[in-house]
């Protein structure tokens, strides 16, 4: 059976079966793998989840289901209208189930494809604006979800503490025999580390709250219609219990670089503090429900997240590559590199970063 055809049984297990079909890839996540399909006038996303990460999709597809109609009862109260270009859609299988697991052992799930719609790999201050816009909506719509925390699809997802054992484990282990060429890595990961754990420690103290976050807030999980307006927030496998500071920046981490995640050229890479402007004016513009302490560190959570993609992408290059999908030999480490270019250019700017989000505030 060719590739295509053992697709299209997949697709058939949520829909019913028909001739006019076509499955083609689309995007390039790191994690799952993602096909565009049209049926009868009809289009959808079907994707592998990758079950060696998100453990138990059960679980991380009532998250979802979860998410989605909190979303749309928010919505519908508003008097939104095109509900079904502003939140995600997941189709049944027709078991019964959110998802299917193939015989291989491989689970797939189905939604709406949202038309018209489009992603940005890279933005500008106008665009991020109402990128703010759309992340600090997302997080207030889901303040009050009901039914109590969302299942951790990741445990210890942006637990800096968490990431830095198993950043330990990974030197001690050496499993790729690569800790001899980048002992200067691991030091400068380890001279910030005390640094990076204030939000777990600030947590045990009752000032920094868990709350619904989306914790992979990338510029590219933003659907902008044709007028680059929002239509709805996407990638929603890691929305858990988390930091806002996480989710505020991860966002900046990957919106305000001026180069690429995984950029050679390091000189390309510095943070644009146009574009942190731009999405902290939007974001505190909807963020209504944050206290004191989350407001004081928005600015430090730019600097955690690239800390943390840092640390990851770090200790994944000397676990062997094993959870990042890689295009070559050393991308892992081209990844840590230009993460920690961009880092240290947050550090030279912090006190412009922090001072503009005071300006928003007041």
């Amino acid at each position: 059976m060719s590739e295509i055809d053992r697709l299209k049984d997949i697709v058939f297990q949520f829909i019913p079966e028909t001739n006019d079909i076509e499955i083609k890839p689309l995007g390039a996540g790191h994690i799952n793998d993602s096909f565009k399909v049209s049926a009868d006038d009809k289009e959808f996303v079907l994707q592998r989840i990758n079950h060696g990460i998100f453990k138990n999709v059960p679980e991380l597809q009532n998250n979802i289901l979860r998410v989605t109609t909190h979303i749309r009862q928010k919505l519908d109260e508003k008097g939104e209208t095109e509900i079904n270009r502003k939140v995600l859609t997941l189709v049944p299988a027709k078991s019964g189930d959110w998802f299917y697991k193939d015989l291989s052992g491989n689970y797939w799930r189905l939604m709406y494809f949202i038309a018209g719609s489009k992603s940005y790999d890279n933005i500008n201050p106008q665009l991020a604006y109402r990128a703010g816009l759309a992340f600090g909506d997302f997080q207030k719509m889901l303040a009050d979800l009901p039914g109590g925390p969302l299942f951790e699809t990741i445990p210890h997802f942006h637990d800096m503490e968490s990431r830095l054992e198993d950043f330990r484990k990974s030197v001690k282990a050496d499993a790729a025999k690569r800790v001899a060429e980048t002992g200067e890595i691991i030091k400068e990961i380890e001279d910030r580390a005390e640094e990076f754990c204030l939000p777990e420690r600030l947590h045990r103290e009752g000032k920094l709250p868990k709350r619904t976050n989306h914790c992979d807030t990338k510029v590219n999980n933003i659907l902008f219609d044709e007028n680059d307006n929002v239509l709805c927030v996407v990638d929603l496998d890691t929305v858990m219990p988390g930091y806002v500071l996480s989710d505020f920046g991860d966002f900046i981490r990957t919106g305000a670089n001026t180069g690429d995640e995984d950029d050679k050229d390091l000189a390309r890479v510095s943070v644009d503090l146009d574009i942190f402007e731009g999405y902290a004016k939007g974001y505190l513009e909807k963020a209504t429900f944050l206290n004191e302490t989350e407001l004081d560190n928005l600015a430090f959570g730019a600097k955690l997240l690239t800390y943390m993609q840092m640390v990851r992408f770090f200790t994944d290059y000397l676990d062997g590559d094993t959870y990042y999908k890689t295009e070559y030999p050393g991308h892992n480490l081209v990844r840590t590199k230009a993460q920690f270019k961009l880092l240290r250019s947050m550090e030279e700017n912090f006190d412009k970063m922090r001072a503009i989000v005071s300006k928003l505030r007041s």
